[in-house]
C-alpha cells in the first residue's frame, strides 16, 4: 500500500482519527494537507507529523473556507489524489428535548460539510484517485437519543453510492469508513480527568463484543486500505470497524 507520489488531503486532521490517518498515509509515502478550525491544534499536529505537512485552518462549515483550502492546496500540490473527508462533530439529540441550533451544528458539519467539501477539491483529484468518507456505526442502527448524528451520517453513507456513480468517467472512487466507539477527543467531556475517561472508556468498551473502545490507529488502516490501488475493485462501499457493535 505505498503512496508514493500521491497527494492526500485530510480535513479534521488535527486530532483523533484525522490525525492517525494523516500519519499514516505520510509514512506510507504520500504528501499531505490537514485542515481543522483551531490554529493552536493544527500546530501541535503539524510539529507531531513533520514540518512539511501543510495545515490550513478551515471549517468545513463555510463554503468561503473551503473554496480557501481548495487555493492552498493547489499552491502546494497542484493536484490531489486522496481526500478523506473526515472532519465532523458529535452531539447527543434525545427527541424530546433537541433544539433547532443543536440540529443545524450537527447536519451543517456533517452533511453539508461532507458535501462541499467534495465539490471543492473535486477540481483538483486526479483520475483514479481515492475519496473515502467518514460515516458511523450509528447510521445502522437505532439508538436512542442519536436521532440526528445516526441521520447525518446514513446520509454520508449515501453520498458514497450517488458521488461514486457520479464520477464513474474520472474513475475516481468513493468509498466509507464506519467507524465503532473510538477513543478519541471527541469522546472527551469538557475538564474531564484521565481517570474519568478511562472509567467512560471502560464502561462503552464493555457494549463491545471485542471488549474495548476502538483506537483511531485502526480506523486509519481502512482509510490507508481504501487510499490504496489495493482496493482498486472497491467504490461505493462502506467499510465497518465498530468491534462487532453493529452486527452482534
Amino acid at each position: 500500500m505505498v503512496l508514493e507520489g500521491k497527494n492526500a488531503l485530510v480535513t479534521g486532521g488535527s486530532s483523533g482519527i484525522g490525525l492517525a490517518a494523516a500519519q499514516l498515509l505520510r509514512d506510507n509515502g504520500a504528501r499531505v494537507a490537514i485542515t481543522g478550525r483551531s490554529q493552536g491544534k493544527l500546530s501541535q499536529a503539524t510539529a507531531k507529523l513533520g514540518g512539511d505537512v501543510v495545515a490550513i485552518r478551515a471549517d468545513v462549515t463555510s463554503v468561503v473556507d473551503l473554496a480557501r483550502m481548495k487555493t492552498e492546496v493547489e499552491q502546494a500540490f497542484a493536484f490531489l489524489d486522496i481526500l478523506f473527508v473526515n472532519a465532523g462533530v458529535a452531539l447527543g439529540t434525545p427527541l424530546a428535548t433537541t433544539d433547532e441550533a443543536t440540529y443545524d451544528k450537527i447536519m451543517d458539519a456533517n452533511v453539508k460539510g461532507a458535501f462541499f467539501t467534495v465539490q471543492a477539491a473535486l477540481p483538483l483529484i486526479r483520475q483514479g484517485g481515492s475519496i473515502i468518507l467518514n460515516t458511523s456505526w450509528l447510521n445502522q442502527v437505532g439508538t436512542p437519543g442519536r436521532a440526528i448524528l445516526s441521520a447525518s451520517k446514513a446520509a454520508v453513507r449515501s453520498f458514497a453510492r450517488t458521488m461514486s456513480a457520479e464520477l464513474l468517467d474520472r474513475k475516481i472512487r468513493v468509498n466509507a469508513v464506519s467507524p465503532g466507539s473510538i477513543e478519541t477527543p471527541i469522546h472527551r467531556g469538557n475538564n474531564q480527568t484521565e481517570e474519568e475517561f478511562r472509567a467512560y472508556a471502560d464502561r462503552v468498551g464493555a457494549q463491545v463484543p471485542v471488549g474495548r473502545m476502538g483506537r483511531p490507529e485502526e480506523i486509519a488502516a481502512a482509510v490507508l486500505f481504501l487510499a490504496s490501488d489495493v482496493s482498486s475493485y472497491m467504490l461505493g462501499a462502506e467499510m465497518v470497524i465498530d468491534g462487532g457493535r453493529s452486527e452482534l
